[in-house]
């Protein structure tokens, strides 16, 4: 029988890419979204992959989204851990809301998705987590300190929680990519996005399907043996030692 893959985030962008990614490569996949149920609806009608929503900075609705995804499509077998947002600005103007917004979604949601699945891996002797980091987790970026705080924690998380189920057959992973070529980043001005790419040395922007073949890769039965490791990936914009 196929393997049930979880992607979070999984109807848009980067997370559309990693699902379609599975699916092609012969998982069952589960895709969840958050807000825009228009855009799940197409998504699931264009490709066949079933949608769930829930909010993942929230660990009740994790666990009742798991279980309806799991009563679905049966055990899951693979986690990626990808939705995240960003609620922008200086530290000196940043609200406790914006911050406390961006650490929910973008980091609790690690132990919120992780933590009501590890038993089930465990118990299974398999399992493969792939958590979406970022380069501004790396390096950090000015007007972000609650998104760089987030993504750097993604990556601590990551290393931790490899060591803790090394022996149980399952692997935990982080990518950390750079500017890719998505709805969000085709937003940002001409002019700004020009003084982007103007410092990626591969003189382009990434594209959604680069990090999903990362997914792909990391998923696979045959990298069992590569966990806890960060792959970066953005045009040596950043290199991370």
């Amino acid at each position: 029988m196929s393997k049930v893959a979880l992607v979070t985030g999984g109807t848009r962008g980067i997370g559309a890419a990693i699902s379609l990614a599975l699916r092609d490569k012969g998982y069952r996949v589960a895709a969840n979204y958050a807000g825009n149920a228009e855009a799940a609806a197409a998504f699931s009608k264009e490709t066949g992959i079933e949608t769930f929503k829930w909010n993942v900075g929230d660990y009740d609705e994790c666990a009742k989204g798991i279980a309806a995804v799991e009563a679905a499509l049966g055990p899951v077998d693979v986690l990626v851990n990808n939705a995240g947002i960003t609620r922008d600005g200086m530290l000196h103007k940043m609200t406790p809301q914006q911050w406390r917004e961006v650490i929910a979604v973008d980091l609790d949601s690690m132990f919120n998705m992780c933590q009501p699945l590890i038993n089930g891996m465990r118990e299974r002797g398999f399992g493969r987590i792939v958590n979406i980091s970022s380069i501004n987790g790396q390096k950090g970026q000015m007007g972000q300190t609650n998104y760089s705080a987030a993504k750097a924690g993604v990556i601590g998380f990551t290393k931790a929680l490899a060591q803790e189920v090394a022996k149980k057959g399952i692997t935990v992973n982080c990518i950390a990519p750079g500017y890719i070529d998505t709805d969000m980043v085709a937003a940002v001005p001409e002019k700004v996005l020009e003084s982007i790419i103007a410092t990626i040395p591969v003189g382009r922007l990434g594209k959604a399907e680069e990090i999903a073949h990362c997914v792909s890769f990391l998923a696979d039965d045959k990298a069992g043996f590569i966990t806890g490791a960060t792959i970066t990936a953005n045009g040596a914009q950043y290199i991370a030692g």
